[in-house]
């Protein structure tokens, strides 16, 4: 009994983690147009210029930043946080800045280059 009660644990695990990690890491596409920083596949694109683009994503927030996930997905991706000033944070990789400014239901992406 104890060994089947394992096993059921172990297999709902493994799938809420697969589940977790899908949901995650494919959820992100890189921008070519921002330094191949990664940004939502469900944010969607609003306003767009030479130096930042602007993305309608209900997740983001100004008084939280971004959500956790993709926090790890920019780890993941070697994206390092180096400055944060009110809702922007600057991340870098290698030569490669972005400043990302999280507003209220609003995503801005800034090449710093």
């Amino acid at each position: 009994m104890k060994r089947k009660t394992f096993s059921l644990f172990a297999a709902s695990l493994l799938l809420i983690s697969g589940i977790f990690c899908y949901t995650i890491f494919f959820s992100y596409q890189p921008s070519e147009e921002v330094s191949d920083f990664p940004v939502p596949k469900k944010a969607e694109l609003i306003e767009a210029n030479r130096h930042a683009r602007t993305y309608n994503w209900a997740p983001a927030s100004e008084e939280n930043g971004i959500p956790f996930g993709y926090k790890i997905v920019l780890k993941v991706n070697g994206w390092e946080e180096q400055e944060r000033e009110g809702a922007s944070v600057i991340y870098t990789k290698g030569d490669k800045q972005v400043d990302v400014i999280s507003q209220t239901q609003l995503l801005i992406l800034r090449d710093m280059e």
